[in-house]
């Protein structure tokens, strides 16, 4: 009985998860972005690879879903209607394609967009799309999973207050996981196996929640726009490295030696 809440991963793992989940919620909600990518690799670390990215979207899905319940006053409505229809697009496709791409490429090419996006101003048409946004980025999330930071950078470009950004990247976020978690029902993920651990960890990504919203109430909108800068930067530097590592890496794996025989 008490198995079914650790997902057989055994207690030591799942409390790890736990502690993890508390912490990125947190970071999310107190910096506006980055928890989603640091539960995303830790999740790797410690599930089996065909778990990481439906077990991850449906974490993601009750933590946002949190976030947003309790900031829905800031959030965004106008900007929902674009980002949904080209979320539901992305995520069609998405599914369709989603064990036929190189993951390292995706990285490499999420990061270099979030760094493009970070030290040069997005262009006109790129800040008013919010269906361009949906749809590359929920496009990307069946494969990736974190595509939280994507997300931001066009969030970041309607240039909200820190409550605003928050609250309208939770909606953003909640609507996108929701379509990738039934699209991988829909593509047989057994997420019954998972169930009591999924429910642990959204509720201590809601605590997580409720404690970063007290940090959150003590930034000024110069300093958060500082530290989003930060973070992005860095997630995307991370992306960008760690798609370059797996792309040179599998090169080198499939080269031939050489020899003769």
């Amino acid at each position: 009985m008490m198995e079914m809440w650790h997902a057989g991963l055994g207690w030591p793992t799942a409390t790890t998860l736990l502690a993890f989940s508390f912490a990125s919620s947190f970071i999310t909600i107190a910096f506006g972005i980055g928890g989603g990518a640091v539960m995303l690799a830790v999740l790797a670390t410690l599930l089996p690879a065909p778990a990481i990215i439906p077990v991850h979207g449906l974490v993601q899905l009750g933590s946002n879903a949190g976030r947003a319940a309790i900031m829905t006053r800031y959030m965004r409505f106008d900007l929902l209607g674009p980002f949904a229809a080209g979320a539901l697009i992305g995520i069609l496709i998405g599914g369709s394609l989603v064990v036929q791409l190189e993951p390292g490429w995706i990285q490499m090419g999420v990061g270099l967009f979030i760094l493009w996006s970070v030290l040069a101003k997005p262009p006109a048409f790129l800040r008013r799309s919010g269906a361009v946004t949906g749809t590359v980025s929920s496009f990307l999330t069946m494969f990736f999973g974190g595509t939280g930071p994507f997300v931001a950078t066009y969030v970041k470009a309607q240039e909200l207050d820190r409550h605003a950004h928050v609250a309208t990247h939770a909606m953003f976020m909640t609507l996108q996981h929701l379509l990738k978690t039934i699209m991988f029902g829909i593509l047989g993920f057994a997420f019954s196996i998972w169930a009591g651990l999924i429910a642990l960890l959204i509720a201590a990504g809601v605590l997580g929640t409720l404690a970063g919203r007290l940090m959150l109430a003590k930034i000024d909108d110069r300093r958060f726009g500082i530290v989003l800068t930060v973070v992005l930067s860095l997630l995307a530097m991370r992306l960008i490295y760690a798609g370059a590592s797996d792309v040179f890496f599998s090169t080198a794996a499939e080269a031939p030696t050489g020899g003769s025989n």
